[in-house]
């Protein structure tokens, strides 16, 4: 364990630009739309919040410098891969995930029929119960590259706990 920490708090945060004739993919479900994300990975922009606030909370450092898209190896890779990865890592810090709470930012599509899936993909990855993941979406009023179409973003905190307990 890096330290004698009890709990430890991060923040994440990630942007796609988006495209026609790429996927979106959003906590790992395929969510249909006329537009996608460009990405060297899967460009799944919540689960690299998500992956980005877990490494952070331990101080590892980010995605970026884990799994840098200048590597082929992580070329069109799934992000629940990556992420697995990272709770490997947290794991090894001595520590787990408390909870998630995320909120994407896109104007179309709406994902409201997929947040339940999203949550359980996310929950399933992270070993933890689907009660400790929460999603969220808002729109930016039309405002920016997120309100005009040309991008995505994705904000996420967790609360990772030391798996031992201090006296």
């Amino acid at each position: 364990m890096s330290s004698n920490i009890a709990f430890r708090i991060g923040y994440g945060y990630d942007v796609h630009r988006l495209a026609p004739g790429e996927s979106l993919i959003l906590g790992g479900v395929r969510v249909p739309s006329d537009l996608g994300t460009v990405a060297h990975s899967d460009g799944d922009v919540l689960l690299h919040a998500i992956s980005d606030a877990l490494l952070g909370a331990v101080a590892l450092g980010d995605i970026g410098d884990h799994f840098p898209d200048s590597d082929e190896r992580w070329k069109n890779i799934s992000s629940l891969v990556l992420l697995r990865r990272c709770i490997r890592m947290l794991d090894e810090s001595g520590y787990r995930v408390g909870n998630i709470d995320a909120t994407l930012v896109l104007e179309q599509p709406k994902i409201a029929r997929y947040k339940t899936q999203m949550r359980e993909n996310i929950a399933a990855a992270c070993g933890t119960v689907i009660d400790a993941v929460s999603i969220k979406a808002t729109t930016s009023e039309t405002l920016g590259f997120v309100g005009t179409g040309q991008g995505i973003q994705a904000h996420a905190i967790t609360l990772v706990v030391a798996k031992i307990e201090f006296p």
